[in-house]
């Protein structure tokens, strides 16, 4: 089994992508599956690889991306849960299937390194676990945005924050997660729905997904009392960051109801504190972390198609662009500009 792919390759922080053929692994190990990718989707997850948020990073050179979509062109051993021609959703949280070891790749004489899943590459080897089944009709963009965007941001609702019929919910960060944050909200049931960010194009698209007001951050000058104002005297039951600012955190936590919860989605920089009382901890004031959305994808990937395909599901908006994979670096500094509003897609196929 000899193949090359196409990929967008880390070598190090803080700067460009590099794009070159590399050579996936001569023999599939157990539990490994290679993808055919049709789409990925970038996240702020690999923003944040490529900034160095959580630190120095071991494993350079190394893939990046996990969230796709594309179809199985061949299967090691003891893989049960797809077969060849299977269309399939790759995803960075476990599912079904055997963990298989991550594969590692040539570039010319070096060896590049690849976590369980990887979609910034035109093929990919995967572990059985990272991939699932979706209808062979499903969109393939909208297969790739079930890898995360999606099932993240309902995940958040309906597992962590529990969401109730009539609570009310602000929203700090309203990109690909956070737009779906406000989407989930909304096919949940929330009242009133207060989104927060930086860039208007943001939030004129959260209007689309379901908020009812939207707070530019930058431009107001206290944060706190503007949302306390878009509330107009309702009780805040949910704050979700999605930006990992310890500032943001914090007046999150002062601003949610005695008893409400406020659900960490956005990382926070390595080293970056913040500062709480604790005391209303103890008397029903809750504050979690989320780990995608405590998404099991074979249940979920599978619940979320069906609400597609009978039209209640919405992602022709989260999608602000659809760019080769040549053009990466360009579409990553987009995104931390935000030039771009939504979710932005590599075509790979």
């Amino acid at each position: 089994m000899s193949q090359y792919a196409k990929a967008a390759i880390l070598v190090r922080q803080n700067t460009d992508l590099v794009i070159d053929e590399i050579k996936l692994p001569d023999k599939l190990g157990v539990g490994q599956v290679i993808v055919k990718l049709d789409y990925s989707g970038i996240c702020g997850s690999q923003i944040g690889e490529i900034k160095g948020v959580k630190g120095h990073d071991p494993y350079l050179p190394h893939l990046l991306g996990h969230e796709g979509s594309g179809s199985i062109t061949a299967i090691g051993p003891g893989v049960t849960t797809v077969r060849i021609g299977d269309k399939v959703v790759l995803h960075w949280r476990k599912g079904n299937g055997i963990e298989a070891k991550p594969p590692k790749y040539g570039w010319g004489k070096k060896i590049i390194n690849a976590g369980l899943v990887t979609t910034f590459n035109t093929h990919a080897v995967i572990s059985e676990n990272r991939v699932t089944t979706v209808p062979r009709d499903l969109d393939s963009k909208a297969a790739a945005l079930f890898g995360c965007a999606i099932t993240t941001g309902f995940g958040v609702i309906v597992n962590d924050a529990e969401l109730k019929i009539g609570d009310n919910i602000v929203v700090l960060g309203a990109g690909g997660v956070g737009l779906n944050v406000i989407q989930g909200a909304k096919l949940a049931g929330a009242n009133k729905i207060v989104a927060v960010d930086l860039f208007d194009n943001r939030l004129e698209i959260s209007k689309k997904f379901g908020a009812n007001v939207t707070i530019n951050a930058k431009i107001c000058k206290d944060l706190k009392s503007s949302i306390v104002a878009a509330m107009a005297d309702l009780n805040i039951d949910i704050i979700v960051d999605n930006t990992g600012s310890p500032e943001m955190i914090k007046i999150a936590y002062e601003l949610v109801k005695s008893n409400g919860k406020v659900i960490l989605v956005g990382v926070p920089k390595k080293g970056a504190e913040t500062s709480i009382y604790t005391l209303p901890l103890h008397f029903g004031k809750k504050l979690h972390g989320s780990e995608g959305g405590s998404t099991s994808p074979e249940v979920d990937i599978p619940k979320y198609s069906s609400l597609l395909q009978a039209g209640k599901l919405e992602y022709n908006a989260l999608i602000s662009s659809v760019r080769p994979l040549d053009d990466v670096n360009d579409a990553i500094r987009d995104m931390v500009s935000g030039k771009e509003s939504g979710r932005i897609l590599l075509k790979l196929d």
